[in-house]
This record gives structure tokens, sequence and C-alpha cells, in this order.
């Protein structure tokens, strides 16, 4: 169970239905394409037909995140997925917060499936920093894509870099989100003192363009896919910058591990965007309690990588899904179920 000082922090708000998760993801994110086909040295052992659960089913609540980012479309299309090719198991998804509270749900029972950011996930399971104490009974069905750090800024707001926050007006994301973990850890390490060298505020990706725009705040820190919907939506008014932040994953890893990475926002991924932008990139990973069956752990992971197609059409930042990449998970255990599942994919 979640300590006292957990469950106030958390923001669940109820499930969307299957069928208005559906309509949901087409208004949020509009279909690219066909996408890459799964790969193509998954073994028969490793069909769809071989990874049915036995003796089980029911519905599956998946804990996404906003919106206007990555998390919630796609979990909706993996909600999709699940009801199709899993026998006798439906899905619904539930906006929250996102990385923070979505450990918190597998933690309590309030989500069978999450989407977390690694270095979110791997605070949880070992006990620390908002997991104090109450480690959270985690395993990994595997990487799915990485999220990369959009320090968004307007134009006019004179922000070049991190160092130029200081004395501003800044978003740090949600509460209880990954994206306010890795802006904290980001101003620490540029010597800012989130509390008082700068204008601290806390919005999601959706009010933080809003409050971009009409000037009421001067940067804010995004963790997301690529592209991002509302980053997109953004980016067509010619007045968003990405401000550069990977100069500071060298401290980041060595503070606190080797989930932070440099690397770069590819050139043009946003209007206006000519060149890349080197950022903060930390994996992405998709959890289960380890209370959940490994038949069930293995079907779940098997659909990640039969069923990419379809994914794929939900938000590109599917296209990363890779069964040799997911299993690159050092901060926390591989479900036994997943593991089987690879094992046998080759």
């Amino acid at each position: 169970m979640v300590n006292s000082a957990n469950a106030a922090r958390r923001r669940r708000v109820g499930a969307v239905p299957l069928a208005l998760a559906a309509v949901l993801v087409l208004v949020a994110c509009e279909p690219i394409g066909d996408g890459e086909s799964a790969d193509a040295g998954t073994s028969g052992a490793a069909s769809a037909a071989a990874s049915q659960p036995t003796g089980e089913g029911g519905q599956l609540v998946i804990a996404t995140g906003g919106t206007g980012g990555v998390y919630y479309p796609l979990g909706g299309g993996l909600a999709n997925v699940i009801g199709d090719t899993i026998e006798g198991y439906t899905a619904t998804i539930s906006e929250t917060n996102a990385s923070v509270d979505n450990m918190l749900l597998i933690q309590s029972g309030g989500a069978d499936i999450a989407f977390t950011l690694g270095d979110t996930a791997s605070d949880a399971v070992n006990g620390v920093a908002d997991f104090e104490g109450d480690p959270v009974d985690a395993c990994a069905l595997g990487r799915i894509y990485d999220n990369f750090t959009q320090l968004v800024t307007s134009s006019e707001a004179g922000v070049a870099s991190v160092a130029d926050l200081a004395g501003k007006r800044v978003s740090l994301g949600s509460p209880g989100s990954g994206t306010e973990v890795i802006g904290l850890r980001i101003l620490e390490a540029a010597g800012i003192d989130p509390d008082s060298g700068i204008e601290r505020q806390q919005l999601g990706i959706t009010e933080t363009v809003e409050a971009l725009r009409d000037g009421t705040i001067d940067a804010g820190f995004w963790s997301g896919g690529l592209p991002t919907g509302a980053l997109t939506e953004y980016a067509t008014s010619g007045e968003m910058v990405i401000v550069p932040t990977g100069e500071h994953a060298a401290a980041m890893s060595d503070a606190y591990g080797e989930f932070y990475i440099e690397d770069a926002i590819p050139a043009n991924t946003y209007d206006g965007q000519e060149a890349d932008v080197s950022t903060v990139v930390v994996p992405n990973v998709l959890v289960v309690n380890t209370s959940t069956s490994e038949d069930l752990q293995r079907a779940l992971t098997a659909l990640l990588f039969e069923q990419k197609d379809a994914l794929v059409a939900v938000h590109p930042a599917a296209e990363a899904l890779d069964p040799v990449a997911a299993q690159e998970v050092g901060f926390m255990d591989l479900c036994p179920g997943s593991q089987a599942y690879y094992d046998e994919a080759g």
C-alpha cells in the first residue's frame, strides 16, 4: 500500500472506456502511414497464438499520462490491441500525471500496466526519492522508446540555455510526473535552486503551451517522445524555441544512474527547428506488478512487437519498438514472462 504522503500526491482520473479511448487516440494523434513491420526474426514459438494466457481473463487498466503527450494515445493503441489479440482480456486507459503517479498506481493495484521513465522506475523499485522507504514491486515488460527532454520557450523570452532560467518563470511539469524529476535534476546540475532560483510552476504539457502563448511563463520542461502533439501545434506559431540541455547529462548520470544520456532532437522534428538540439534522453519502460502472471507478462510483451504496425499507426514513437533493445533495462528486473518471450524470439 502507498504511504500517506504518496497517497496525498496521487491524482488518478477514472479509467476511460475502450471505445472512447479509441476515439481519443484518433483525435490526439493522426495516424501516419503503415509503419515498420514486426521483427522478421521473431520465431513461430513467439507467435500470438502461443502467447495466450491460460485460465485467466478480465479488464486491465493502463496508466498513461496527459492527453497532450505520447503515453496517452499510445496507451489507447495498446488497449485496443490487447482487446483484439489476448483472449479473454479487455483494457482501458487512465489519464494520470505520468511516471511517479503511474508507479504508485502499480504499487496500490490501481493500474495493471504503466508507462514510466527509467529514472522514476529505478527510484520506485529501489525505494528512494519519491518512494523513500516504500519500494514498488514492479518488473519491466521491456524498454519501449526514449523520452527526449524538451525545454521549450518563446522567441521573446530571452532563454537560450539552462543557465538563462535563473530568475525566470519556469514550469517543471505536472506534480508527480517524470518530467518534474528530470527538470529538478537538470536545474540541480546547472547550479540553480528550483525553489529559490526560479519562479516555479507545475503545469502539464498542454497547460505549458497555453502559458507560453499568453506570456505567463518564460519556459517549461517536457519529457516525451518525438514529436509531442502539443508542441507540434505550438511550433506552427513560429514562436517556439527548444533550449539545449544535453551538456548536463553526464553530471546527472554520475549522480543518479546511467539512464541519463545525451542525444539530439533531430532537425525539423518541429516547424522552424532548423538544427539538431542536444538534450537529456531517458528510456521509457512498460511495467507491471511482479504479481502479474508470467503467462500474461509474456502475452503483453509479445503483442508489443507482433502488433507493432498498429501501435506505429497511433504514434511514431512506436517505431522504436525492437525486441533486442527492449531487453536493455539495467535499472530494474525484466519480468520473467517477458524474458521467456525474448529468449524464444532469439
